[in-house]
């Protein structure tokens, strides 16, 4: 057995859209997923969030349900057309919300953990330009404001953004998740606002929230060159870390972004989007960095024999979401795949946290936490109700090595969020992935731990794997 650090913290996460539903209750208004779920081919099957895990209602039996699984700490986000209907004023409906869940998860010795930003963009605001505009990053800051003096002395983490790659390149570029804009420039554009935005909501947590731990999660990889003696597959590697990783770590850790992404892509809009002061308020002292980690990438000048399965099943065509993306091509390397089609490469954790402690997380002194990992797996109900899920099982475990593999090499990792705590609203693939250590049965809003959910038990009961 290996033994889990005294301090090290076990979590799990979710997020609004993909949990809440009550849509249209409480004041709530539509966000851009609401939006491009109506707009044909979006979303598999036209799936809506608009139930979801209804767990607007059923929130006390989730944190119960937590509990009883030995959860440290949940990781959940508040939805910006809850608090902030429309960008507008704020809805008290929606913050009180907010407030019950809170109370319950201390009521149950569950340390709050909140995500101020994942996704769910009011439609109004997109309507205005979205995150291509800077009066969105204003916007965010008046709802941020609002969220953290509603629950912010009784939170003790708080983060800004989740995954911001996604919510500019793969939203504004690729086309694959909403708004669904195809164009370069957008997603640019898009990316340096969310980071201005999250420099912004640094100092508002600061300021209404002095005793809370402060940073943001990034989403990021591990990118090999196919033929390491290739200078083009390096090349193709190094705009891979260059458009996923550096782009979002280096303003945040150095106030710069990197010479060689210049170079690619500032031409292309990022140039135009910088004003004066931008970097200094993006690169605002932070507490801790979430990493989120799912797996890393071979990647090749030429393309595959056989191309990788796509992780966006809709019938509108999209794009590359990487702005300077010709001569990158991903390649398969015959590792177990889930149903995403994404490989397992947990030794990529381990590296990927190495690589980050070494270069951004410990010379500024800042903590490191996986946020979110998991997988995809089509999981079947046995004739007794049970979900024998064997292999996220052993995702799980692999992955929580891997952390100790990196911890027992030097890296202070302060603890894991496995995503996610139960089946949810999957994006553009709607109801058909589950990621969740607990099913739901979307017709009854059934929760059933799986197999899995009882190894995160034991896991969390044994302090050891």
């Amino acid at each position: 057995m290996r033994q889990l650090p005294e301090d090290f913290t076990l979590g799990v996460a979710t997020a609004a859209y993909q949990i809440e539903g009550a849509a249209t209750e409480g004041g709530r208004t539509d966000s851009i997923w609401d939006a491009f779920a109506r707009v044909p081919g979006a979303v598999i099957d036209g799936h809506d969030g608009a139930v979801a895990c209804d767990h607007y209602h059923r929130y006390r039996d989730d944190v119960r349900l937590m509990a009883d699984m030995g959860v440290q700490s949940y990781r959940f986000s508040t939805s910006w057309s809850r608090v902030r209907p429309d960008g507008g004023d704020v809805n008290e409906e929606g913050l009180d919300f907010y407030r019950r869940l809170v109370d319950e998860l201390l009521e149950h010795d569950i340390a709050p953990w909140l995500t101020l930003y994942h996704w769910d963009l009011p439609q109004a605001l997109e309507a205005k330009g979205g995150w291509t505009s800077r009066d969105t990053v204003e916007r965010f800051v008046e709802y941020a404001t609002s969220v953290v003096e509603a629950v912010g002395d009784r939170v003790p983490t708080i983060t800004t953004l989740n995954e911001p790659w996604c919510s500019s390149f793969l939203s504004y570029t690729a086309g694959a998740h909403a708004p669904g804009r195809r164009s370069v420039r957008d997603g640019l554009v898009a990316g340096h606002h969310l980071l201005l935005a999250h420099g912004l909501g640094v100092d508002v947590i600061r300021g209404s929230a002095p005793d809370a731990w402060v940073g943001v999660t990034l989403n990021l990889t591990v990118a090999d060159p196919v033929d390491p003696s290739s200078e083009r597959d390096r090349d193709a590697a190094r705009r891979i870390d260059g458009q996923f990783n550096r782009f979002f770590l280096d303003p945040i850790f150095r106030g710069a972004y990197p010479d060689d992404l210049m170079e690619d892509v500032g031409h292309l809009g990022l140039a135009d989007a910088i004003q004066p002061n931008d970097l200094g308020s993006i690169s605002a002292p932070i507490d801790l960095l979430g990493v989120n980690y799912y797996h890393g990438d071979a990647v090749s000048y030429e393309p595959p024999a056989v191309p990788l399965e796509q992780d966006a099943p809709t019938s509108r065509e999209v794009g590359s979401p990487y702005p300077a993306a010709d001569g990158v091509h991903a390649h398969p390397r015959g590792l177990p795949v889930t149903s995403m089609g994404w490989e397992v490469q947990p030794e990529g954790l381990t590296r990927l946290l190495q690589r980050v402690h070494e270069e951004y997380a410990g010379p500024a002194l800042v903590d490191l936490w996986v946020t979110e990992n998991g997988a995809a797996y089509d999981d079947v109900v046995a004739e007794d109700g049970a979900v024998h899920d064997g292999e996220r099982v052993q995702f799980l475990e692999a992955h929580l090595g891997a952390i100790l593999d990196a911890v027992d090499a030097g890296v202070p990792v302060e603890g894991y969020f496995y995503w996610s705590m139960m089946d949810n609203y999957e994006w553009a693939w709607g109801y058909h992935k589950r990621f969740g250590l607990v099913r739901v049965d979307y017709e009854t809003q059934q929760r059933t731990l799986k197999d899995s959910a009882l190894a995160f038990q034991r896991i969390a009961r044994d302090r050891a794997l």
